[in-house]
């Protein structure tokens, strides 16, 4: 090894060194800004290992946001870094570039990867425009909605459900009727955003609860926890006793018992058929609602 390695090996210990004390004493980073932000962008820049990438990431999105923007793109464009880093760089991104009074430059930026021809690089910076507020990037984003990759449709859906804007809700309501199976998935998981039309939301959960793809109906089942309480949805819990999906019927049971105690008694003889059910688990949710009706009444 030459003298001239062993000075480059020391440097970056060293700066490792640094950076790691800063990650650890977030007052000492607050309080030496002006020369821990350029350290741990140099690291940044290095040899530095993934999980201490992403942690510099983290720390400096969140705190030193008008000079990272800029080296957070180019990290997520950067394709000699892992694609777990490029992934965190454009999550980052979308919570920085939020913060700045002048993102004109950064969504411009993002827009031109959209074309990228790698699907990776796509939906990272489909994931990065999706800031609430970010009308600019609007247009471009329902065009991702039908990109050849799931991935980037998948990223679409997310990033155009964080702009915060109740007009998409419609777009997405078009698209769960005519998409694919993922991204109707992807659709379904982030309608509960669309706060002010929550009935509207509420309504198509209820309605996928009926759906003929059992994984769309567990979907449904989770999410129906977000926006609607157990006691308003009893007679549709009921329904799905008898789904054939196992996680379903074992799932309504879990939600049943959060029932307040004077619903609990409507609910212990249709629960009693479940006592002989094919799933293990399944009998023992049913066996522990109804040990809580006996309790609450005996």
């Amino acid at each position: 090894m030459t003298k001239d390695n062993v000075i480059r090996f020391d440097s970056q210990a060293r700066l490792h060194q640094k950076a790691l004390a800063y990650l650890e004493d977030l007052d000492a980073f607050l309080s030496d800004l002006d020369r821990a932000v350029p350290l741990l962008l140099q690291v940044l820049k290095g040899s530095a290992d993934d999980d201490l990438k992403q942690q510099i990431i983290m720390l400096l999105g969140g705190f030193a946001k008008r000079q990272v923007a800029r080296p957070l793109l180019e990290l997520m464009c950067d394709e000699n870094q892992s694609d777990e880093v490029r992934h965190q760089a454009a999550v980052q991104l979308s919570v920085t570039a939020s913060f700045l009074e002048a993102p004109e430059a950064v969504v411009e930026a993002l827009i031109a990867q959209l074309n990228h021809p790698d699907p990776q690089h796509r939906a990272n910076a489909t994931f990065a425009l999706g800031w609430e507020g970010n009308h600019r990037a609007a247009v471009a984003l329902v065009e991702k909605l039908f990109d050849p990759s799931a991935e980037v449709q998948q990223a679409a859906v997310n990033a155009l459900s964080n702009l915060r804007d109740d007009r998409i809700l419609d777009l997405l309501l078009d698209r769960l009727a005519h998409g694919s199976v993922d991204q109707q998935r992807a659709i379904l998981f982030n309608l509960w955003r669309f706060y002010s039309r929550r009935e509207q939301v509420l309504a198509v959960y209820r309605d996928y609860l009926r759906h003929p793809d059992p994984a769309l109906r567990l979907d449904a089942l989770v999410l129906m926890g977000t926006v609607s309480e157990t006691a308003d949805e009893v007679d549709r819990y009921l329904e799905l006793l008898q789904d054939e999906q196992e996680r379903i019927r074992e799932l309504v049971l879990e939600r049943l018992e959060d029932l307040p105690p004077e619903h609990l008694v409507a609910v212990a003889e249709p629960v009693r058929s479940l006592l002989s059910d094919p799933s293990a688990k399944v009998r023992q949710a049913a066996v522990r609602l109804l040990a809580r009706v006996e309790t609450k009444f005996s």
